[in-house]
C-alpha cells in the first residue's frame, strides 16, 4: 500500500514536470510568432521612410542646378566695346538709285541681323563677279571721298555706302571688253569674308581700263534714300 502511494506520487510528479515542459515549449512558438509582426512593421516603416524622403531630397538637390542653368542661359549680355561687323552679322541689299553724267548711284545697304551691336567704318570692297565660280570681272571699285567715322549698328540698324555704276557703253568696246556679270562681291570694312549681292548687268573685263567702272563712298548712317 505504501509502495503503491509512492508510485502514484512519482507518476504525478513526472506528469507535472512534463506538463510544465509542454507549457514552456508552447510559449516559445508563441513568442516567435509574436516577434515576426514587430520585425515586419519595423522593416516596413524603415522602407516607407526611405521611399518618402528620397524624392524630397532628390527634388531639393536638383532645384538649384536647374535655376542656375536657366540663369546662365539668360545671362548673355551685349559687349561693352562692340567689334567690327562680320559678314555673318550683316545682310546686304541695293536701294534705288539716281543717275548723273553716265553714272548711276545706288546705296549699298548694310543691316545688322545679329543679336548684338557691331561697328562699321570706312570703305567696303566692291567688285563685279561673273560665272558659276564667281570670278572677278575688271577692276574693283575706286574709293571716293574721305573715310568717315565709326558707326555702331544695333540689331536692325542700317548703314549704307553709295556705289557708282558707270555706263559700260561710255567705253570703247575694245578697251572695255564688255562681259555679262551676275552681281557684286562685297567685303565689309575690316572683313575678309565676302557677301554676294545679285545685280545682273554688264561690266568691263579689262583690268587696264582707263577710268573706273565702279566707285564706292565711305559707309554712312541710314539706308541712303534718294
Amino acid at each position: 500500500m505504501k509502495r503503491t502511494m509512492t508510485a502514484h506520487l512519482l507518476l504525478a510528479t513526472v506528469g507535472a514536470t512534463f506538463a510544465l515542459a509542454g507549457c514552456g515549449s508552447g510559449g516559445s512558438p508563441g513568442s516567435a510568432a509574436g516577434s515576426s509582426p514587430e520585425e515586419s512593421v519595423t522593416a516596413s516603416a524603415t522602407t516607407s521612410g526611405s521611399e518618402a524622403t528620397a524624392p524630397t531630397s532628390s527634388t531639393a538637390g536638383h532645384a538649384p542646378s536647374d535655376t542656375s542653368t536657366d540663369g546662365s542661359t539668360d545671362a548673355r549680355q551685349p559687349p561693352q566695346d562692340p567689334d567690327f561687323c562680320t559678314s555673318g552679322e550683316l545682310s546686304l541689299s541695293l536701294g534705288e538709285g539716281g543717275g548723273a553724267a553716265g553714272t548711276v548711284y545706288r546705296p549699298l545697304r548694310f543691316t545688322n541681323v545679329s543679336d548684338f551691336p557691331c561697328v562699321l567704318r570706312g570703305f567696303p570692297g566692291v567688285s563685279y563677279v561673273a560665272g558659276d565660280d564667281g570670278h572677278q570681272v575688271g577692276k574693283p571699285a575706286e574709293h571716293i571721298g574721305s573715310k568717315g567715322p565709326a558707326l555702331t549698328l544695333y540689331p536692325g540698324d542700317v548703314a549704307h555706302a553709295d556705289v557708282g555704276f558707270v555706263q559700260v557703253r561710255n567705253y570703247d568696246t575694245q578697251a572695255c571688253s564688255p562681259t555679262e556679270v551676275r552681281g557684286l562681291r562685297v567685303y565689309p570694312p575690316q572683313e575678309t569674308a565676302s557677301k554676294f549681292v545679285e545685280i545682273p548687268g554688264t561690266g568691263c573685263a579689262r583690268a587696264d581700263l582707263h577710268g573706273n567702272q565702279l566707285t564706292v563712298s565711305t559707309i554712312e548712317e541710314g539706308p541712303g534714300e534718294r
